[in-house]
């Protein structure tokens, strides 16, 4: 299992959300390419980076910023925010980034999402899928988690076949330090079985690490908080 500490970024700097409420704001004193050298230094080969602003304009906001942290990153990265266009992909790809996430736009457009996995090939792009549990059915969110799709997780996977890598969050878990949800990550590895499924929202200890059927797990709060040392995360994950 690979694990991906995240790292969001507000305005240049980093922060983090609850339930992601940009009135629910948490910044952290450090620069975003200090804490890429400390995730390397733990032994992660990946980042899971977000650019909120940009999440929240749906449009590119900070995609300079991160650019530049993939030229210098010593190790991969995996970002998030706002991206609509193939020259914003480009961009992020030319810069050294690894994979790039689509999050509302896998729902709403899903003729140009697909044609960007033709293009750029499954393993280069991340869908992020995020669910509100609606009587026991994950039903996807979209927006910023503003709106509803009225799609299931599964209706939305069903449109992309070709996918590789797939981050699914139980939004009602993010940054609340609960735990995962097990029963649904599960599932979705069970009914998945050709995708790579990562893990989010909820995670707050190793134990909540070793549970995971995942092929991966981003940890965000957790680690800002002190509350896992990603050393030990990653050498638990095997990865």
């Amino acid at each position: 299992m690979i694990v991906y500490p995240a790292m969001d970024l507000l305005g240049g700097r980093c922060v983090r959300l609850s339930q992601g409420r940009f009135d629910a704001v948490t910044p952290y004193l450090v620069e975003p390419a200090d804490a890429l050298a400390g995730f390397t230094a733990a032994g992660a080969a990946w980042a899971h980076i977000v650019d909120l602003d940009g999440a929240r304009e749906r449009s590119p906001r900070q995609h300079e910023l991160i650019a530049d942290l993939a030229r210098a990153a010593p190790l991969q990265l995996q970002v998030a925010g706002g991206f609509r266009e193939r020259g914003q992909l480009e961009a992020m790809f030319d810069a050294g980034v690894g994979r790039v996430v689509i999050g509302s736009l896998a729902v709403q457009n899903p003729d140009l999402v697909r044609r960007f996995i033709e293009d750029f090939g499954g393993d280069r792009i991340t869908l992020a899928l995020d669910v509100n549990l609606i009587e026991g059915m994950p039903i996807v969110a979209s927006a910023g988690w503003a709106e509803t799709s009225g799609m299931s997780l599964w209706d939305v996977a069903a449109l992309y076949p070709e996918a590789r890598h797939m981050l699914v969050t139980d939004i009602g878990r993010d940054g609340m330090m609960n735990g995962p949800n097990l029963d649904l990550l599960g599932e979705a590895v069970a009914r998945l079985p050709d995708v790579q499924i990562q893990a989010s929202g909820g995670v707050s200890s190793l134990d909540d690490v070793r549970a995971l059927p995942t092929a991966g797990v981003i940890i965000g709060k957790a680690l800002w908080e002190q509350r896992i040392a990603l050393a030990e995360a990653i050498e638990i994950a095997g990865a």
